[in-house]
């Protein structure tokens, strides 16, 4: 059990659900760009939201931005405290800074001293291309140990100045140096952890990438919030980041889609059935298990478990609820009839 911080009024950590985030790819300057991106990504299921602030005219941007979403909005700074201090004052939820990375003690003191004052909690981003030379010169180079013990150099400059509100992520390339220190991190500390395996490449590879480390993680109950980093569009992120959360049972009000690999008795078209069930089933918020098993003999056995779910025979089949078999309908009405059972739910 971690401690619980408040990311604009959203809990992370402290037993509560974990929370998906992903960060915009549009210039934050660019105010009607960003805000559009951030309601697409909404509108996908994001919980939080992180932008880049790379310069003054994007930390002034934050607070045009902010007064038009409807989810926390943290910044992302490295090196320059100025511009931590702007998003504070244009209403920011969340920091993400290395307090390590922009100066003196004096730079850290403003820093924990104008999100204290404010009740924002800072992540501490840990990362494996960017990890401290002395850490690689000690450990040989990216170690679970090395990321652990930069991300415990970054929280004592903060905890000098009795700021505790803290978030920790320490992200590398490779998912087993990943998982390796946030399960050292976890049994050395009780902050919140973000999540994630960096650099993951595009979606496909990314995503398994994302489910082994992420999902291998919350599976053992370490994580308290996500990100899922991907060559992609943001929200393709967002989605995969559900997946990993419906796989793991802990998506709330959200369907789980069973579907059976195809075999010789198949005989319908049970690839295609089941990617137009898995595409409406994106419009359906209900804790439910929808089954699409390609055999009429065994299906609806097989699928006993599900809430609803069909079966395929030869250009027709069942349409079942809890193992039993409601009809039979020819397989162009299937999916239709399908989700008419959904909606009774």
């Amino acid at each position: 059990m971690t401690r619980q911080i408040l990311v604009g009024g959203v809990p992370v950590g402290g037993g509560a659900p974990v929370t998906i985030q992903s960060m915009t790819n549009t210039r934050t300057e660019d105010v009607t760009a960003t805000v559009n991106q951030i309601l697409r990504l909404e509108e996908a299921g994001c919980q939080i939201i992180r932008v880049a602030v790379p310069d003054m005219a994007a930390a002034k941007a934050v607070g045009a931005i902010k007064a038009r979403i409807h989810i926390p909005l943290v910044v992302d700074i490295h090196f320059d405290y100025k511009l931590a201090l702007a998003c504070v004052e244009e209403g920011c939820d969340a920091v993400r800074i290395n307090p390590g990375n922009i100066g003196g003690e004096d730079r850290v003191k403003a820093v924990a001293e104008a999100c204290k004052a404010r009740h924002l909690p800072i992540r501490i981003g840990v990362n494996g291309g960017s990890l401290e030379k002395p850490l690689l010169a000690k450990y040989g180079g990216v170690t679970p140990e090395a990321l652990v013990e930069s991300a415990f150099g970054h929280i004592a400059l903060l905890e000098q100045y009795d700021f505790h509100d803290i978030c920790v992520s320490l992200k590398s390339s490779s998912v087993v140096t990943t998982m390796a220190a946030y399960k050292l991190m976890s049994g050395k500390s009780d902050y919140p952890l973000h999540l994630g395996v960096t650099e993951t490449g595009t979606t496909r590879m990314g995503t398994i990438k994302s489910a082994i480390g992420i999902g291998g993680l919350l599976a053992l109950g370490i994580g308290d919030t996500l990100r899922v980093s991907l060559s992609a569009d943001p929200v393709e992120e967002v989605y995969a980041a559900k997946d990993i959360l419906k796989a793991l049972g802990m998506a709330a009000n959200e369907p789980n889609l069973v579907s059976c690999p195809t075999c010789g008795r198949t005989r319908i078209d049970l690839i295609g059935l089941a990617h137009q069930v898995e595409d409406r089933l994106k419009e359906v918020h209900k804790p439910i298990t929808v089954a699409v098993m390609g055999c009429v003999v065994n299906g609806p056995g097989e699928a006993a478990a599900a809430d609803v779910g069909i079966a395929g025979g030869q250009g027709e089949g069942l349409l079942f609820r809890k193992g039993e078999i409601v009809k039979k309908v020819p397989q162009e009405q299937l999916v239709d009839e399908l989700f008419t059972l959904i909606d009774q739910l």
